[in-house]
């Protein structure tokens, strides 16, 4: 196997899962916040999801994404069955994080300024 292949891999999977990380982290906040405090509702939810965003910086987001696309695509290799799952299942991560992010950049910057 190619090594520049085998770092494009790498990188690609590092970058495809460091976003999710606060996600994942955030989630347990505020599922442990909503068992203490009682708040139930989408609102308690968006809270937690908000913070973890802003936390991590939208733009880095989307710039680690869109990278870890790239890479993993470049990296896609049928020969090896293990490094194709963990490929696919970083690009679906990837996915769903950009998808996050594009509701988001709507709800935040098209849906909010004509709600008041």
């Amino acid at each position: 196997m190619d090594e520049r292949a085998k770092k494009r891999f790498f990188w690609g999977v590092l970058l495809a899962w460091i976003p999710a990380l606060p996600l994942v982290f955030t989630f347990f906040l505020v599922f442990r916040d909503l068992s203490t405090s009682h708040a139930t509702g989408l609102a308690a939810v968006a809270g937690g999801l908000a913070e973890a965003y802003a936390t991590l910086g939208v733009g880095l987001t989307l710039v680690f994404e869109v990278a870890a696309v790239v890479l993993l695509v470049r990296s896609f290799s049928r020969g090896q069955l293990m490094r194709s799952l963990i490929t696919v299942v970083s690009l679906g991560c990837s996915a769903l994080i950009l998808f996050l992010f594009g509701i988001f950049v709507w709800l935040f910057f098209f849906k909010m300024p004509h709600a008041t």
